[in-house]
Order: structure tokens, then sequence, then C-alpha cells
């Protein structure tokens, strides 16, 4: 018995009664699961349907959720609408975007490059909009929390998954590297960073428009963050190509729009360094996802995350010492990694 889905399921039929004259019964299919503590529940009732949240309160900052969600929806970033909250039994009742993510939409069979390139161009589109509201209300991306970040990969990747042990000079090396990535991050223009914008965290509308989902870790930070979530995905691999054109399509708007001044030669760099910085958080989260939740299907995430690494360090003369222990030393060690449990792939993000 989930007793906390029943009370999910009656509360909502509640909430929905009281807001609309739908008879709607207590009827939920699971949606999904993610990498936190939260539940997504729908609730349908003719051609209309709802998303339940079950965010239990000791361990979600729901506050933060609906505060940003109102904040975003009142300037028209395509959020779900907060419907009714209840912060003391962690429940939520919000709009439903659907169930297709964009990941799907960008794989299915027989879509065109230009189809991609399409779909692309509006989540750039949306992130520009999202980059142009307030940031007062938003906690500060900043030196400790970007530090915080990339320790997970030396300590959760290297040291406790792969079972590294790192000599003092393998210790200063990622020291240096994090020192480098960290001030380029801090020197970047700051924006509302979303925090995890990519293909699984947008939805493809009934009406062909994108909705953004999991958008509570927003924060103040820096301005190609999010950009580089987009389209170096942890979860797909485009063509450099496509990567160069879509990120000049999105420079070739921030310019005007006050977002982002500098030349094409600054905003590869500061793409390129912010997007180790991420892929170096990423992968750690990955193997502390596995080791201490126990979502082994995370681990087949980790592979290509890393591989982002080992290309773009070999852009950069000031990464030449990283990217040589990564070729030689690290990404070896990648083979030693487990299988990932088929039977615990998921829906949603990791971060």
């Amino acid at each position: 018995m989930d007793q906390r889905r029943d009370n999910l399921a009656q509360w909502a039929v509640a909430m929905i009664r009281q807001h609309s004259e739908f008879n709607v019964t207590a009827e939920m299919d699971m949606v999904s699961g993610d990498a936190s503590f939260r539940r997504y529940f729908r609730l349908r009732c003719f051609n209309h349907s709802w998303i339940a949240v079950d965010a239990p309160a000791d361990k979600e900052d729901n506050p933060r959720f609906v505060r940003i969600a109102q904040a975003w929806h009142k300037h028209d970033v395509a959020v779900p609408k907060v419907l009714a909250h209840d912060f003391d039994q962690g429940f939520m009742l919000l709009e439903d975007f659907g169930d297709q993510m964009l990941w799907p939409a960008l794989h299915a069979d027989g879509v065109s490059a230009t189809a991609v390139q399409h779909l692309y161009q509006q989540a750039i589109d949306q992130l520009l909009h999202i980059q142009e509201l307030p940031t007062t209300d938003l906690p500060v991306y900043d030196a400790a929390l970007l530090d915080q970040e990339m320790a997970l990969f030396r300590d959760w990747l290297c040291v406790q998954q792969l079972g590294m042990t790192l000599s003092s000079a393998e210790e200063q090396l990622l020291a240096d590297t994090f020192a480098l990535l960290k001030a380029n991050a801090l020197a970047q223009p700051v924006v509302a960073v979303h925090r995890d914008y990519h293909s699984r965290n947008l939805m493809l509308r009934a009406d062909g428009s994108l909705g953004v989902i999991d958008f509570q870790d927003a924060v103040a930070g820096p301005v190609t963050y999010d950009l580089v979530s987009l389209l170096r995905d942890c979860y797909v691999r485009w063509p450099t190509s496509l990567v160069d054109e879509l990120a000049a399509y999105y420079w070739e708007q921030a310019r005007p729009q006050g977002i982002y001044l500098g030349e094409w030669n600054q905003f590869q760099r500061d793409f390129d360094f912010m997007g180790m910085q991420r892929h170096l958080k990423a992968a750690g989260i990955f193997a502390r996802l596995n080791l201490r939740d126990g979502k082994s299907g995370y681990l087949a995430d980790i592979p290509n995350t890393c591989k982002y690494l080992l290309d773009i360090s070999g852009r950069y003369e000031e990464c030449t010492a990283f990217h040589q222990w990564l070729a030689d030393v690290f990404i070896p060690q990648l083979d030693t990694l487990p299988s990932a449990g088929a039977d615990q792939r998921r829906d949603s993000s990791a971060e």
C-alpha cells in the first residue's frame, strides 16, 4: 500500500473539483520519478489532464519550486502553471504538458536534420527568453558551488566509482583545472540559469511548442551554462558542425539583445570551458546516483559525458596536461564501469 500516493490522489481530486467543474476520480497513472525524491502522476477526465506531484516536504524545497514557476510563468516562460500546492504535505498540482519529451522527438524514425535543427532553435529561442528574466531572487552560482560541483568528479567518479588512488600530482592537476574552469565561469555575464536545460527537460507540446520543466534549481550564473547543457547534452551527441551552427545561432541573437556582447572567439572559449565544468559535475553525479541511490541506469551516460571532457580539453593549450591525463589514465579506467541496470533507466534528468 502506498499511503502517500493515496493521500496525493485524494488531495488532487479535491483541488480539481474546487477550481473546476470536472468530477474527476482519484485514479492516477504514474508518469515518472526522477533523480530526486519527486514522483509525478497524471489524472484524467475526458480530454483534460493534470499532473499531481509527490515531493516530500522534508526532502524537496517546494516553496522554491512554486516561487520560480509563478515568476517565470508571469514572464511568459513556458513552464507548467501551478494550480494548487500544499507545502505541509509536499503536494503540488500542475498544468499537464503531456508526455512527449524532446529527446525521443529528436531520435524518431525518419526525423530530418532540418527538423532537428528547428527544434533546437526553438529551444534556444526559449532559453534567450529565460535569460532576460530578473535574477534578483535567484541564488548566486558562486565559486563555492562551482568547486563543490567539480569535486563530485574526483570524489564520486574517480575515487569511489572507479577506485582510483590519486597521487599528489594528480590532485594538483585536478585542482589547477578546476580553478581554470571556475575563473572562466565567474568572468562570464550573469543571467537566469535553468541549470538542467536539455532534451529530457523540454517537452514537445501538442501545438508543437516546447515546454520547460525541472527548473527548481535555477540560479543566477554564467550565460553559457544552459546552452552547453542543451547542445552538449549528456544523453546524446551531435556532430560538431551542428553544435557549432546552433551555438552561432544563439550568439548572433544574444549580442543584439545585450545578453552576451563578447566576440565569437571569446564565446567559443566560454562555451567550451563551461561545458567542461558541467560535464565534470554531471559525471560525478551519475556515479553518486549509482553508488548512493542505487540508480545504476545513470552509469550508461558516464562514457559519453567524459568523452566531451576529452574532446574539448584537447582544443586548449592550458588544458594539455589535463587532456593527457584523461587520455592516458582516466579514460581507460572507464572500461571497468559495470553495465547499467536496464530496469533502472529513467525518464527524467539527473541534475
